[in-house]
């Protein structure tokens, strides 16, 4: 499990999304380094992690797989920072393990609230067309950009590089397989994760969220927040699935407010 570590001072831990790996925080890890110990993962199966072939994808391994991470590199408790399915990860593993979770920052999460993703997950897993879904998306170069820029906001904000860091990964073999094996447990995953929140509903939590985000609903804020006794929310405008991204300077000041304050 490759992570990157900058920084000292209270553990942070970071937590890619869907499409994504530690490339993610690039703008994120030396700001928040200043104040904290920051490690940022790719999770098994994704970035320049290894791609173990049948490996459990499920928020649950994920999570123990987290977990196990955490005792690994010594670290007892921390903050979670997840975005989109990291935040997922991220309440999972907190749920296991909820007196090692100081406070969590949830960019986006997938939660059981919103349906984007519910009707077409088990589609592109069904067995019969997950090998014609890999064809495609092996070949689909073209439709990179299309995807990146749906996840923006303003697809002027999209940096030089950006396309290449994400696109980069995907020449590693394996790599498409481990997201239809995403995909084979979402929904399972988000309503075994709506019977995990009472686990965690006393960590102070800071959801963040973009009002233009298209893949994961922004409606569903509201319901995913009254999970919580001490949360706190905040809508970006005119912003999209990944604020680090695309007004990464309003991230890192919200982020750095949250976890700063007594």
């Amino acid at each position: 499990m490759r992570y990157l570590r900058a920084g000292s001072g209270p553990p942070l831990v970071l937590i890619h999304g869907l499409l994504g790996h530690s490339f993610s925080w690039r703008f994120a890890l030396p700001v928040f380094a200043e104040h904290f110990t920051v490690y940022s993962v790719d999770l098994l199966g994704a970035g320049y992690s290894e791609r173990p072939a049948g490996l459990d994808q499920s928020l649950r391994a994920n999570a123990d797989r987290l977990l196990r991470f955490l005792d690994q590199v010594g670290i007892g408790s921390c903050v979670l920072l997840g975005s989109s399915r990291g935040g997922g990860v991220a309440m999972r593993a907190a749920a296991q393990a909820p007196e090692r979770v100081q406070r969590m920052v949830l960019v986006s999460p997938i939660n059981p609230w919103s349906a984007h993703g519910k009707r077409l997950a088990p589609i592109l897993s069904n067995p019969v067309l997950a090998p014609l879904t890999i064809r495609v998306m092996r070949r689909g170069k073209a439709l990179y950009p299309l995807i990146l820029r749906r996840l923006y906001g303003d697809g002027h904000r999209i940096r030089p590089g950006t396309l290449e860091g994400y696109a980069a990964p995907y020449e590693i073999p394996g790599s498409f397989e481990n997201e239809i094996a995403i995909l084979s447990t979402w929904n399972r995953d988000l309503e075994d994760l709506r019977h995990q929140l009472p686990r965690i509903a006393h960590i102070p939590t800071l959801l963040l969220w973009g009002d233009r985000d298209v893949a994961v609903a922004p409606s569903s804020a509201v319901p995913l927040g009254r999970n919580f006794t001490d949360c706190h929310l905040i809508m970006m405008e005119g912003v999209g699935h990944i604020p680090y991204e695309e007004v990464p300077e309003d991230f890192h000041r919200a982020v750095l407010s949250f976890l700063t304050k007594p």
